[in-house]
């Protein structure tokens, strides 16, 4: 077990609140973990069974899980203080085989100026036969500047026999533009789950993309979006599945809409296979007006009332 520290930066207020949005600070150094600020590492520590090395040959890291290993905890957290700062990184993780892996990323930007900040996060996932990975990915912004918040990550799994990735990212807020990409390659009985909860204002802009297909028999994937856009925001939301062996796929789109805001979602779903089943559902609309006249009986306002829905919604 090894602790490194890799730069000379000490994490100053605003660094800890940042981290504190996007990673829970008590769990990140019972792990495996790196943390990289303002384009470079700063700290890193390795374990008897995760080790992380850095890039050669492009900026980012490699992540190595050795098979077998149970209860794993790995946290690769992002933040970004310095405006006008565009950052890119590739982050490959190697899960052996049969190994439980619980993995914490995400990217927190604080930006005061009036340049635009960017992070731009493409995540690789190697699962080996049998392996089981639970991933969470946060995305959250902050700062009084008129810069921008941008923050576009893509996610590439690729499933070997009888692995399974379970994906959860939470864009919290004050990201002013982001395209989201993900991309799943399965093989025979295996499993992609991803649920994702966005909610945007002002003018912000968000769109996902997500790109899988089925290759293996019994391969299974289940998609869910749900969404809160408000004011002059606006939302796209597009599934595309390939069902190409006997496999199963739900993909959902879920969202709530307010103000002047606009969502759309498409659906594409194409089955090359006989025994594909592959399904695609999409709501979008305003809150319920029976919903706000029940809490509004229990003494809430008409704004407490929708907070309420909404933060149950996204919850």
């Amino acid at each position: 077990m090894e602790n490194t520290k890799l730069q000379d930066d000490l994490l100053n207020l605003t660094d800890e609140g940042l981290l504190g949005e996007i990673s829970d600070l008590e769990r990140i150094k019972k792990g495996a973990y790196n943390i990289r600020k303002n384009g470079q590492g700063i700290e890193r520590k390795v374990t008897e069974n995760t080790n992380i090395t850095t890039k050669t040959d492009k900026p980012g890291i490699n992540i190595y899980v050795k098979e077998n290993a149970k209860f794993e905890l790995v946290h690769i957290p992002v933040i970004i203080t310095e405006s006008g700062l565009n950052d890119l990184v590739y982050n490959d993780f190697y899960i052996g085989k049969n190994a439980n892996v619980y993995i914490v990323a995400g990217c927190g930007i604080h930006n005061d100026h009036h340049k635009d900040s960017r992070h731009d996060g493409i995540h690789r996932f190697f699962l080996e036969e049998g392996a089981k990975v639970k991933y969470i990915e946060k995305h959250y912004g902050e700062g009084n500047g008129e810069g921008k918040r941008i923050l576009n990550p893509v996610t590439e799994v690729y499933l070997k026999k009888g692995s399974s990735l379970e994906m959860d990212t939470m864009q919290i807020k004050g990201v002013d533009s982001t395209v989201r990409e993900t991309k799943g390659v399965l093989e025979e009985d295996t499993n992609f789950v991803v649920s994702e909860k966005i909610m945007t204002h002002g003018k912000q802009y968000a769109k996902t993309i997500f790109n899988v297909e089925l290759n293996g028999e019994n391969s299974s994937t289940h998609v869910t979006s749900r969404s809160v856009a408000t004011e002059n925001s606006e939302q796209y939301f597009v599934a595309k599945i390939y069902g190409n062996e006997k496999c199963f796929a739900h993909s959902e789109c879920d969202a709530i809409i307010k103000d002047n805001a606009k969502v759309t979602a498409t659906p594409e779903i194409t089955a090359n296979n006989v025994e594909a089943n592959l399904i695609h559902e999409a709501a979008i609309g305003k809150i319920a007006g029976e919903q706000l006249t029940k809490l509004m009986t229990l003494g809430l306002s008409e704004k407490e009332a929708e907070e309420e829905i909404i933060k149950g919604f996204l919850r």
